[in-house]
């Protein structure tokens, strides 16, 4: 890995800790509102599965020693293993799945790159939304139907923009990261 790749990783897992801060708790989730997903979506779709996968395992490693990186200035190994951990825990898998578009991002024509980059954002929300109840029903001991009643429909409106935002991005930032990849 290079030094530009370096950065890039932890430029990202930067953006994730500054996403986890812009948070709004809401009185019937344990889970808050963020712009988490944007970052993780945005990671995969520019720096592809591998790099996007470890920016999110940087940023959770980060959150898990302690740093307060994780929503609500919150840190600790508790945090991974409490009711919205699962949320957190998906991210590297949802960023490796957005990353399968970058390459369709940085090089197809841009309705293309952004068709693309929808439907793979939208995989990776499905994986962070399947993991994030999952753990959230396992955790607080709630009926399934009603962790997905809290950890995951009061979201899917807000995620689904922030995944056409991050395809928007990436699909106007990619093809001119590709070529300083390649200077």
């Amino acid at each position: 890995m290079n030094i530009r790749m370096m950065t890039r990783v932890a430029l990202m897992a930067a953006v994730m800790a500054i996403a986890a801060q812009i948070a709004i708790p809401l009185p019937f989730s344990p889970v808050p509102f963020t712009l988490q997903v944007l970052g993780v979506i945005l990671s995969g779709l520019l720096l592809g599965p591998k790099y996007g996968t470890l920016s999110q395992a940087v940023y959770l490693l980060v959150g898990a020693v302690g740093v307060p990186v994780f929503a609500q200035f919150s840190g600790g190994f508790g945090s991974l293993v409490g009711p919205s951990g699962g949320y957190l825990l998906s991210y590297p898998f949802a960023a490796a799945l957005a990353g399968l578009a970058a390459g369709a991002a940085a090089n197809s024509p841009r309705g293309r790159a952004l068709t693309v980059s929808v439907l793979w954002g939208i995989a990776a929300l499905v994986v962070i939304y399947t993991l994030g109840a999952t753990q959230l029903a396992i955790v607080t001991q709630l009926p399934a139907s009603v962790a997905v009643a809290q950890g995951v429909l009061p979201f899917v409106a807000f995620d689904l923009v922030k995944v056409g935002l991050a395809a928007a991005v990436a699909t106007a930032a990619a093809p001119a990261i590709a070529t300083t990849s390649r200077a």
